[in-house]
């Protein structure tokens, strides 16, 4: 497997040497912020160089390339594999009655004896990304998918995918891989502590939370907040949920995407099912960067700790927003892991969809760095 970066930041572009043939290239992913990628300019670039090439975008909360952090920017990354096969599927949650539908299609899609992997690029606002996995896991003949949804700074308002145009809204683009040449590992770790008792949720639907322990639960989670009530709903990037899904060990972050003062009920980035068991949670910065480090190290124990040829990093929004100026540090801490010959990219997300830890199922975190590797054998 062979890379090559772009970078395009003040309507420059920047490109780092490589040996890629860009007419064998078979791939090219590109994150970045909305103003940059919507430009057709940036796709007609990209197209120039690389003319068989798919191409797909997500618009960002941030662009991660190498050991940096960049916004208002665009990352593009080059992929020639030498010896997998890959296929692109797009698809539109309007086309579908929701976004199980939409899971279960592009899954559908890609299936084949010898799928190995997929890697899914989602719209961040149209989508629930819990019913968009749910559709992936459906599968007869499940194999391990990552990826995350598409972010929008911190603003929730409108996010773009798409693949070979301009991107658009309301997009899914799920890439499949396939034989047995590639190694794709998976990594995904948040890093949070918890505090208070666990209560249970008492009335929800799908990711609208309405009552915990039987009383209501933007009330309770006000209670919490102390000075940052006067900031919701973006302090609640800092204090997300925990949760524990019926009959299950695992444990999940949930973030908080709205508030609404009227049915006092609060949205979430994925569904907070009935029954669950849930605690609040805060950040501990050392923990938190921490956590990027055995994320990484947890995503290529299956290749005997070689480096990877390329490692594709998405975390949480509010990972950046509480860690501010220290954002770089949870990126360069997976980068130590990595090593210098990993080309590493990546973005800054609305949701993060990884396995959990060896499991094939695939679940949709928030508040996490997970990190997905790819190795040509």
């Amino acid at each position: 497997m062979k890379t090559k970066q772009h970078h395009f930041l003040n309507n420059t572009w920047k490109e780092y040497p490589s040996e890629l043939d860009a007419e064998k290239c078979q791939l090219v992913l590109v994150f970045g912020a909305s103003t940059c990628i919507i430009k057709p300019e940036v796709y007609e670039h990209l197209r120039l160089i690389y003319p068989t090439a798919d191409i797909v975008f997500s618009s960002t909360s941030g662009e991660i390339l190498n050991d940096s952090v960049f916004d208002e920017s665009a990352v593009a990354t080059a992929i020639e594999f030498e010896k997998t096969r890959i296929r692109c599927v797009k698809t539109n949650i309007n086309r579908h009655n929701n976004s199980f539908e939409t899971g279960s299609f592009l899954m559908k899609e890609l299936l084949a004896d010898d799928l190995n992997s997929v890697f899914v690029i989602s719209d961040g606002t149209f989508i629930n990304g819990s019913e968009l996995v749910d559709g992936f896991n459906s599968s007869k003949h499940p194999v391990p998918v990552s990826g995350g949804l598409a972010g929008d700074a911190a603003r929730f308002e409108k996010t773009f995918t798409g693949i070979n145009e301009v991107p658009s809204q309301g997009n899914v683009i799920a890439i499949g891989f396939y034989g047995n040449d590639i190694v794709i590992g998976h990594g995904s770790l948040g890093g949070w502590d918890e505090f208070g008792h666990e209560r249970t949720i008492t009335r929800s639907d799908k990711n609208v939370l309405f009552e915990i322990d039987h009383k209501n639960a933007l009330n309770l989670y006000k209670e919490y907040l102390g000075d940052y009530v006067n900031e919701l709903p973006g302090s609640a990037l800092l204090f997300p949920l925990s949760i524990k899904l019926n009959n299950s060990e695992k444990n999940l972050v949930r973030t908080i995407l709205s508030i609404n003062e009227e049915d006092k009920s609060m949205v979430f980035a994925g569904n907070l099912p009935e029954g669950s068991k849930v605690r609040l949670m805060k950040a501990n910065f050392d923990k938190l960067i921490e956590a990027s480090s055995s994320a990484a190290s947890n995503s290529f124990k299956g290749i005997n700790s070689q480096e990877p040829d390329l490692a594709i990093l998405i975390s949480c929004v509010g990972r950046k927003l509480i860690l501010q100026q220290r954002t770089d540090e949870e990126v360069e801490a997976a980068k130590e892991i990595l090593g210098n010959n990993t080309a590493i990219t990546g973005f800054y997300s609305y949701g993060e969809i990884s396995p959990f830890n060896s499991n094939v199922q695939c679940e949709l975190h928030n508040q996490t760095m997970t990190i997905t590797t790819f190795t040509e054998l």
